[in-house]
């Protein structure tokens, strides 16, 4: 007889996480609470089908690897850069606004200091799941306002990361000053940490994969990146003892830096769906519904902290720091909600035994309650900027008034303010390459999109933007800018690629115009259903051509 747990367990999991996953979905609310959900279903404190708990944990381990070394590689620093003023000063009050109100609340009901601090740092902390997608729904991520939430969600990812340094070291107990010993002690082995896989990465696994990129076999590419994100998070556990969560994040820091981060984004993303979706199956399965009634006073604390303290904290410093309604609006709703990071610090509390599990449960009922307010929060902005007053003038820099000048620009707009943004040409075939040096003689600002890394090695040098991977994925189309792009241009790929791309360029940008090459009359057919407003078809183009040739001969 087979043993059949593993299967049993996967298979079980998933499927009710599929079922109660559609539904929430339809009902206009993320999919992660279907999956959180799932997971109380396949629990042991629920009538029916219980899945192994145990397998479940150790494959949701897999889920916080992946999880992390994706943030690490979706983590840009221009993207702060470009709004530190408000990001910076404002991620860091609020976080700390938050964390002590947490602190307080856990105190107040008789828990330890270091619980209490667990708390406050695992509500203060947003999905970054759940706003990146209400950002893209909301038709917001490539405004000046997603910009200024996306570098919001920087500086807590980088809190996340510290907090997974300094917690261990907390947990160690002892004398202010042994705790202060053991914090420089954990700061100092990650800083090592990092150092050596910065080093050990940038000259010796992004050549490596570069390499196997050339290769153009996307299961080797890809079975290569699975290896270094699974492999560095163990080197980071077992050598460094530091949580694997941090060594996956520096892990993706490394391969999101290079020239094939976006690509390797892309092939991941299949798997980080699937083993996220076990990893927040197996938050449900701890959670215990009783704690809700036991504890009412404390989840009724916590949704306080996550719905009115944080965002009206938020709201605040960004009106302090004189600028929009829209955007401190966009910022408040947006980081009123909890997920991902903060179940893993309270994974990892739990894990150190620092934090109690009823805790743990808490976090899963309000991760649930305020992931379910969300998409509502955001419908109804509109309304709270009318009841609230126009949004004031503020005064920008020279790069934020381009990018809002490109949010209010009229669909049609002048040549010259087409200039001022980016087109995306996604082939470098021969007809790419003749039509980026005719952008380059005209002055228009071009990001190429390539499958092939010889391709873009001509363009390493210059001023063109280049970024490797299929223009049919969207974390490479992300990567390339399209949210801000004013035209995208489709020169080579077969029709299944192109009709792909044009789904997914339009996702990300409503307003994008696309442009592509047809090779026939059912090919430019198609291709007009999926929204490209001009085909170019070879056939046509050289058939004029010659006719125009013909015509001067006779």
């Amino acid at each position: 007889m087979h043993d059949l747990t593993v299967i049993t367990t996967l298979a079980g999991a998933l499927a009710v996480a599929l079922v109660l996953g559609a539904i929430t979905h339809r009902l206009g609310l993320s999919t992660l609470i279907g999956y959180i959900l799932a997971g109380i279903v396949v629990g042991p404190f629920t009538p029916g089908f219980v899945a192994d708990a145990r397998l479940a944990q150790q494959m949701a381990e897999i889920g916080v690897i992946l999880l992390m070394f994706g943030v690490g590689m979706h983590f840009h620093p221009q993207e702060l850069l470009r709004v530190w003023r408000i990001a910076v000063p404002g991620a860091v009050g609020q976080s700390v606004v938050a964390g002590v109100a947490g602190f307080f609340a856990a105190k107040a009901l008789g828990w330890s200091s270091i619980a209490g601090v667990v708390l406050g740092m695992s509500l203060a902390v947003a999905s970054t799941v759940v706003l990146m997608r209400m950002l893209v729904q909301q038709d917001k991520l490539g405004s000046r306002d997603g910009h200024v939430v996306v570098g919001w969600l920087i500086v807590e990812d980088l809190f996340t990361v510290v907090a997974l340094v300094v917690l261990p070291a907390l947990a160690a107990g002892g004398t202010p000053g042994e705790t202060g010993k053991e914090i420089a002690i954990a700061i100092g082995k990650a800083g090592v940490l990092a150092a050596i896989i910065w080093g050990v990465g940038t000259r010796l696994v992004a050549p490596v994969m570069e390499r196997i990129a050339r290769t153009r076999s996307s299961e080797l590419f890809t079975l290569t990146v699975f290896v270094v994100a699974l492999g560095v998070a163990i080197f980071a556990a077992e050598v460094f003892h530091v949580s694997v969560a941090l060594g996956a994040f520096f892990a993706g820091l490394v391969v999101g830096q290079s020239r094939i981060g976006p690509q390797a984004a892309a092939d991941m993303a299949p798997f980080t769906d699937v083993f996220s979706a076990l990893f927040f199956v197996s938050i449900g399965m701890l959670f215990n519904p009783a704690v809700l009634a036991s504890q009412p006073l404390m989840f009724a604390m916590a949704l306080t902290v996550v719905l009115v303290v944080k965002p009206l904290v938020a709201l605040v410093i960004v009106l302090a720091l004189r600028d929009t309604l829209r955007t401190a609006l966009t910022v408040a709703v947006g980081l009123a909600q909890i997920g991902e990071f903060s179940f893993i610090l309270a994974g990892l509390g739990v894990s150190l035994k620092v934090f109690p599990q009823e805790g743990s449960d808490l976090l899963v009922a309000t991760a649930i309650v305020s992931i379910a307010l969300n998409p509502l929060l955001f419908r109804a902005m509109p309304w709270m900027e009318k009841q609230f007053g126009k949004p004031r003038r503020i005064k920008l820099d020279s790069a934020e008034r381009r990018e809002a000048a490109a949010d209010q620009e009229p669909e049609g707009a002048t040549t010259k303010a087409q200039a001022a943004t980016a087109v995306v040409l996604c082939g470098l075939n021969e007809l790419g390459h003749r039509f980026l040096q005719r952008c380059r003689q005209s002055g228009v600002p071009v990001t190429v999109v390539d499958s092939h890394l010889e391709r873009l090695e001509a363009w390493r040098d210059s001023d063109v933007a280049t970024v490797f991977g299929d223009a049919a994925r969207a974390e490479v189309l992300e990567a390339a800018n399209v949210a801000s792009a004013r035209a995208i241009v489709l020169t080579s790929g077969a029709l299944h690629e192109k009709m792909r791309t044009c789904a997914i360029a339009r996702r990300l940008n409503p307003r994008i115009a696309i442009l592509a090459t047809a090779e026939s009359e059912a090919e430019r057919a198609w291709l007009n259903e999926f929204g490209v407003q001009f085909v170019s078809s070879i056939h046509d183009e050289m058939s004029d051509a010659l006719l125009r040739a013909v015509r001067r001969v006779l």
